[in-house]
């Protein structure tokens, strides 16, 4: 047997001529202290977008994700919350969503509130605190929107009385409430007028000072029957304001330029023989390149009440002739029904098509031809903006 006196010999040789062992009585350096920082985004493009994912699976955790188009990768998120609605300020530096917390998560004590985001760094920069009756509805551009100077911001109530609430964004602060009369939703055009739309199918057309009081007020013509074709409430940007789309495929375009609403006689989408059969179909239902006239709009064969089915093909027209110039099917291209449209306004647009199973495709708007999918892009990805 080895005496202990020769293994401690052993061992004490061991530590001498072993670096790193017993003999590195040296500690090493400290690593240095982490700093927690929120790294600003490059330089904005036209081709990014933001995508609204309803999350309607568990709707207490909304999201809005940045995606870019040109390089295909996600640049960041923005938590929404419950039932939650956003937009863009009209220089397109800051996302504003409009949601609902509660104080246990889902029940609880109920706070409704505006939060304003920097789309520099995706953080939050402040925030108003509402009165618990905003619209929780499915996705659509005109529950919260801003007046064209961004002086005033608006946001649509429903308590199932309608009226909208008044807000100032600089000073974060609610000014008011303007009553609508069963009119909802908060359509803004000019300097400080809101157009809502009622069961009636006419507008009702508000115009506000500087401070967000009411001047005066004025009701259009009926421009649909909600009864027999109602309206799409995700109305499509134009030149000079929206375009409305119905359930049977009819366009109806309102100029929002003047004092007043100025309604242009619909037009179809489907032929004679088609009407009923092909269908527009989606959370957000078109989208136009305004440039160039060109109108993309997903349809689908269906009936009554498959109004949110999506499409099945994507079909483009010109908006000067009204003529339809392409049909693109979507299921040859490894895509499933098409749930929401965007497109970019630059003079080399993407066309951006979300679908029903949360692919998010980037498709060229001269062919159709996809040039990219995200095969999992969030849950139900059902709104997209573009500054």
């Amino acid at each position: 047997m080895v005496s202990s006196a020769r293994w401690l010999a052993v061992l004490r040789l061991a530590a001498v001529s072993l670096p790193g062992t017993l003999a590195a009585a040296t500690p090493p350096p400290p690593l240095p202290a982490e700093r927690i920082s929120v790294q600003q985004l490059p330089p904005s493009s036209h081709h990014w977008v933001y995508v609204f994912d309803d999350a309607f699976a568990n709707e207490i955790d909304m999201r809005v994700h940045l995606y870019d188009g040109d390089h295909y990768r996600r640049l960041g998120q923005i938590d929404a919350g419950y039932y939650s609605s956003f937009n863009l300020s009209p220089d397109g530096a800051t996302t504003v969503v409009a949601t609902t917390y509660f104080a246990r998560g889902s029940r609880g004590t109920r706070t409704d509130v505006v939060e304003f985001t920097d789309n520099h760094t995706l953080a939050v920069t402040g925030e108003i605190v509402l009165p618990p009756k905003r619209a929780q509805t499915l996705p659509t551009p005109f529950n919260l929107a801003y007046s064209a100077d961004a002086r005033l911001l608006y946001v649509s109530y429903v308590t199932p009385a309608a009226s909208f609430g008044v807000l100032d964004p600089v000073k974060k602060t609610v000014l008011g409430e303007i009553d609508t009369a069963g009119c909802v939703l908060v359509i803004p055009s000019g300097a400080y007028r809101v157009s809502s739309i009622c069961e009636s199918g006419r507008l009702l057309t508000v115009t506000l000072d500087a401070a967000g009081k009411e001047l005066a007020r004025a009701m259009s013509e009926p421009f649909f029957d909600a009864d027999r074709d109602p309206v799409f409430v995700q109305g499509i940007p134009t030149a000079r304001g929206y375009a409305f789309m119905s359930f049977l495929g009819k366009m109806h375009e309102i100029d929002f330029s003047g004092e007043q609403p100025r309604i242009s006689a619909p037009w179809s989408l489907v032929t004679a023989e088609n009407q009923g059969v092909w269908r527009p179909g989606a959370q957000q239902v078109g989208a136009i390149h305004i440039a160039s006239g060109r109108l993309y709009v997903p349809m689908h064969k269906g009936g009554e009440g498959t109004h949110k089915d999506g499409g099945t093909e994507i079909w483009v027209f010109d908006m000067a002739t009204h003529q339809r110039v392409a049909r693109w099917p979507m299921a040859t291209q490894g895509l499933t029904r098409i749930i929401a449209v965007q497109v970019s306004q630059d003079a080399a647009p993407v066309l951006f098509a979300a679908t029903d199973s949360a692919q998010l495709a980037v498709l060229d708007p001269r062919d159709g031809h996809i040039r990219h999918v995200e095969k999992h892009f969030g849950q139900t990805p059902w709104q997209m903006l573009i500054p």
